[in-house]
């Protein structure tokens, strides 16, 4: 009898014995994912989004670190086991179902890791459970001819649509007080909706230098560090929607809600660590980009926009409104062009230089920002389609399920004690 067999045995001879002992299996489980998730980090940058468990499991993953070999053996292993485990309830049943797909996707990053090479379908169905469909850039083209009517005048398009982005950019002397004030409006919105910790609060930071326009890390006991890149033009919408994303009611709420449910109720310890990579990425992501339609349905962005940040930003209202025109049609072209753009590029269709000039073209990017782009793409592969895919699906999933704007919160709420994955949402739809 091989090890994989003995050790399956083992657990179905606990589950023998009654419903404690699969508890202790279970929880077990959990544990070692969180340490080979620790250790994965050290070799994947990416892997590990955020971290709240203890310090020493962190210390020891960087002393005793095991060969990528080593590592990829352990989470085979692992995967086998908590697949074979049989839930007791309906409780034990969401636990091992979510358990199990980590487990799944940590097992392809851990593969990936020692050389296995996959398409970019087969790394978002292995990773995240997500099937992309065919991108069609005639469409793109189509939107991109749309964009150009908006934006009239002569000279190149990008050009044209780069001057009046300007036009709505927030000078850096005014960006704090501009995001401070954006951040408190989605932060009261939310609360009219969603119950929060009392003692729930942020960290707000200026970078540069990296790929991304905002990124949001739990710390846990409440507290988020929410980063912002100054590299990026940031533009008033683009506060409002950094400000949702990854502030109220996206990320930070999301990390709480999980803190409270998962960590503070259920003691699942596997969710301490937080993976970039896995099945509930897409819905994570997906609900952060569907936030800014939630807390600003309408033209209540627009509204705020003009009637608020404008003047904290010294910004003309009337651009604002001009800019709007084209902002709603400009991101969904850039959000589905950037994931066709990686799919080609990342299945070796496109050479780099031909992504770059896609980027130029499709998501109407500068070359440096074009540049960043790829270089977002080279470190995150199929995790691009969660911002595209992923909202489409949790924006289908809420307003099929919903007679009232005040039920998408609902809705909305009850999905991340859900927890589900691409699979379940379109199933359930």
């Amino acid at each position: 009898m091989g090890a994989r067999s003995i050790l399956i045995l083992s657990y179905l001879l606990l589950w023998s014995c009654g419903d404690q002992p699969l508890l202790i299996a279970l929880d077990d489980a959990g544990e070692q994912f969180v340490k080979l998730g620790l250790e994965l980090g050290e070799y994947d940058e990416a892997y590990v989004d955020s971290y709240v468990g203890p310090a020493e499991w962190q210390k020891h993953a960087q002393e005793r670190l095991r060969s990528k070999e080593e590592l990829a053996r352990a989470t085979a292993k692992l995967l086998a086991t908590v697949e074979a485990i049989e839930p007791a309830s309906q409780q034990d049943a969401l636990r091992r179902h979510l358990l199990a797909g980590k487990m799944r996707a940590m097992d392809a990053r851990a593969r990936m890791l020692i050389g296995e090479k996959f398409t970019f379908a087969e790394e978002a169905k292995l990773l995240l459970d997500a099937n992309p469909t065919t991108a069609d850039f005639a469409e793109f083209d189509r939107v991109l001819a749309e964009i150009d009517e908006i934006v009239s005048g002569k000279g190149d398009l990008n050009d044209r649509f780069d001057a009046l982005r300007t036009s709505v950019v927030i000078s850096r002397d005014k960006l704090d007080v501009v995001f401070r004030r954006a951040i408190e409006e989605c932060r009261q919105r939310t609360l009219g909706h969603i119950d929060l910790p009392e003692d729930e609060r942020f960290q707000l930071e200026y970078v540069s230098g990296v790929s991304w326009s905002g990124y949001l890390e739990y710390l846990g006991n409440h507290e988020s560090l929410m980063s912002i890149n100054t590299d990026v033009p940031m533009t008033l919408d683009s506060a409002v929607d950094l400000g949702c994303h990854e502030g109220y009611p996206g990320h930070h709420v999301y990390s709480l809600i999980v803190d409270q449910r998962f960590l503070k109720v259920f003691d699942w310890v596997e969710f301490q660590l937080q993976p970039l990579f896995a099945p509930a990425s897409l819905f994570i992501e997906g609900s952060a980009e569907y936030a800014v339609a939630l807390a600003f349905p309408g033209d209540e962005s627009l509204a705020f926009q003009r009637a608020v940040l404008a003047p904290l930003a010294n910004i003309d209202a009337k651009n604002v409104e001009k800019w709007n025109e084209v902002v709603e049609l400009y991101n969904r072209l850039n959000d589905h062009a950037a994931s066709a753009i990686a799919q080609r590029y990342l299945d070796g269709e496109m050479t780099r230089d031909q992504a770059l000039r896609a980027s130029i073209k499709y998501r109407l990017r500068t070359p440096e920002e074009a540049e960043r782009g790829i270089r977002f793409i080279e470190g995150i592969g199929s995790y691009i389609l969660t911002y595209s895919l992923g909202e489409e699906i949790v924006s289908t999933y809420i307003e099929s399920q919903s007679d009232s704007h005040a039920d998408k919160w609902v809705v909305f709420r009850r999905l991340i004690d859900e927890q589900p994955t691409a699979t379940d949402l379109t199933r359930l739809h």
